[in-house]
């Protein structure tokens, strides 16, 4: 069981995991979700690649976590190079395996992030569409949708950024999760716009762990993710320092999700980048411990 200890015991978390390439990968991510298993996440979610390629692996990856673990998958769905039919098809199948909850996402271009998406002609145009698509299969199915405090770097404005995510919860999305993010200033104003909006589900923050530096300041060059100064001279001089990096690092993300639990926030979605050392640090920060089960607990 999990131990949640002092003013932090309300916290909740889930993880995200990408669906392997190789057997070492395989090996990578079965050893991360071990790793953070024992800390009772809410679900773990697990991605598509660009394009919405590794649907296959995806789902591989979602029947394993449902077959060797005790915890919630959650399996990602995009809007990308496939009908409406083909979409809903893939939506029974993980219902028939026992999936109960879906992110549902446009998804990126075949390009990845930063690249021009063309919707497909017979498929569902956006992750608004999409939510209603998998509600119409099963009403009880839970759906979770992407928002963006920068907003996504496609939408003109603020408003149309906004009024997406309010069609996407009027169409039955009960939680939303939020691009990463290093201003918690941004954060918080979008969650005050949505608010003024009319859209009261959890708006839940994006955390990425930064384990590399140049491969995030890339990623959020192509998503419209602004990186603050201070950050960038955070790292500055350890391209050629692991360690030193791996304690900046956790120091930096400590920060933000402490400051983040002092601002009222309760849940937090961590981009694990199937790495799990430096999300378990920030747990155990948050106040989630894993403890022995109790004599009934291990006689059940």
């Amino acid at each position: 069981m999990v131990q949640r200890r002092n003013a932090r015991s309300s916290i909740s978390v889930s993880f995200e995991f990408f669906p392997p390439k190789t057997p070492a990968m395989e090996e990578s991510l079965w050893a991360a979700i071990q790793r953070l298993a024992p800390l009772r996440p809410d679900f773990v979610s697990v991605t598509y690649g660009a394009g919405g390629s590794t649907r296959e692996r995806t789902h591989h990856t979602v029947e394993r976590i449902l077959k060797e673990t005790d915890i919630a998958p959650a399996a990602h769905l995009t809007c990308v190079d496939a009908s409406r039919e083909e979409v809903d098809e893939v939506v029974r199948q993980y219902r028939a395996t026992g999936v109960k909850h879906f992110v549902a996402l446009r998804g990126d271009g075949q390009g990845g992030a930063g690249s021009v998406y063309e919707p497909h002609p017979a498929g569902y145009r956006n992750g608004a569409e999409l939510t209603a698509g998998i509600k119409a299969i099963d009403p009880e199915i839970e759906v979770s949708v992407s928002a963006y405090p920068e907003k996504h770097p496609e939408s003109p404005d603020f408003a149309t950024d906004i009024d997406l995510l309010k069609r996407k919860v009027d169409n039955g999305a009960t939680r939303a999760i939020t691009q990463f993010f290093f201003d918690n200033d941004l954060y918080e104003r979008y969650v005050e716009r949505a608010r003024r909006a009319g859209i009261y589900v959890p708006i839940v923050p994006g955390i990425v762990p930064i384990h590399d530096f140049s491969k995030i300041a890339r990623f959020s060059a192509a998503t419209g993710t602004s990186i603050p100064l201070w950050l960038a001279e955070r790292f500055e001089g350890l391209e050629n320092d692991a360690q030193t990096r791996s304690h900046v690092a956790a120091a930096v993300c400590a920060e933000q999700v402490l400051d983040l639990v002092e601002r009222g926030v309760s849940d937090f979605h961590f981009y694990t980048m199937n790495r799990a050392d430096l999300v378990y640090s920030i747990c155990h920060i948050l106040g989630l411990r894993e403890t022995a089960p109790t004599p009934a607990e291990a006689a059940a």
